[in-house]
């Protein structure tokens, strides 16, 4: 059943939504919409600028995360998540470019492409990791909004590393970033895939994603905002979404398609709870992830003390 909504979809304008689920992963009350206008799938209501502001500033990584300050195990994965981005993209980004963070969390990734010789920044919202970037990786990252920065077209690659789905309004954003950007410069883009459920039904929703996408329905809206695919890494199937998007001269007009919403659910109502937890690929990702768990508790204290002592001012 389909309802129409005051609140209009951010990426095709559409007020229809079916409802698909009523709570968050902790069954507290949140409703989900799907847009049948273009299967974008969304809180409803959406919250206000002020209200996700105040969340993501003082109480995100507590609730989220369940962490103040970063755990050696966090520290460990963020860093590592890093490298494998530098890896990913660094054939495509000329030496020296000036590689920018919205959303840089700890500052690892920043870090990371620091060392690897770019000119390297970011911005974060939360309070609770600042003091470990700044004074312990001494990561060049600012507790300041992205609205805040001057729209200066300076920047070669603007990198956002699972935030996309953490704001009111995507388009918005990605707009703004667009103005950060020189000419045909790079926007990095990873988050949750909702088309490939990274978790059963009962547990994909939270209140600190506004937003679930699709693969069609991120590079819908990065299109919508101006730019264009360079290079997806990961399939239709990947519980995560990493493309490499370019600034293009002229944003481009979306035709969406009339089975788009009919898509976005058929996926994310694909597996029931048994059927989820009983496939050949699943159970093997996730002994693998289970091994890699026990790996990362034993050699977490250690490696961070290595890593700490690199970057000692």
């Amino acid at each position: 059943m389909t309802t129409p909504m005051h609140q209009t979809c951010d990426l095709c304008g559409g007020t229809d939504f079916e409802i698909i689920s009523e709570y968050d992963r902790h069954n507290k009350a949140l409703k989900t919409g799907l847009c049948q206008g273009c299967g974008l799938v969304m809180h409803v209501p959406m919250p206000n600028e002020d209200e996700i502001s105040k969340y993501y500033a003082k109480d995100y990584r507590r609730d989220y995360h369940g962490e103040s300050k970063p755990s050696p195990r966090r520290i460990m994965r963020a860093w590592n998540n890093g490298q494998r981005i530098l890896t990913q993209i660094k054939s495509f980004i000329p030496e020296n470019s000036k590689v920018f963070e919205v959303g840089a969390g700890i500052g690892c990734t920043v870090k990371s492409f620091e060392a690897a010789d770019f000119q390297a920044s970011g911005i974060e919202p939360n309070t609770d990791f600042n003091s470990y970037t700044r004074d312990v990786l001494h990561a060049n990252v600012e507790n300041i909004n992205l609205y805040d920065l001057e729209a200066d077209h300076s920047r070669d690659v603007v990198l956002l590393i699972h935030v996309i789905e953490h704001f009111v309004s995507p388009k918005r954003a990605l707009t703004h970033m667009r103005g950060l950007l020189k000419d045909d410069a790079l926007l990095y883009i990873e988050c949750p895939n909702v088309g490939a459920p990274f978790a059963t039904f009962g547990r994909l929703f939270h209140f600190a994603h506004t937003y679930n996408f699709t693969h069609d329905t991120l590079i819908n809206i990065a299109k919508a905002a101006g730019f264009e695919v360079v290079q997806t890494f990961t399939d239709n199937d990947n519980p995560d979404i990493q493309i490499l998007f370019k600034k293009v001269a002229i944003p481009e007009a979306i035709n969406f398609d009339k089975n788009a919403a009919k898509r976005s659910h058929d996926s994310i109502f694909r597996y029931n709870w048994l059927t989820y937890n009983v496939r050949a690929d699943y159970l093997l990702r996730r002994a693998i992830k289970l091994s890699s768990y026990a790996k990362e508790y034993m050699q977490a204290n250690s490696f961070v003390k290595e890593l700490e002592g690199r970057f000692k001012s």
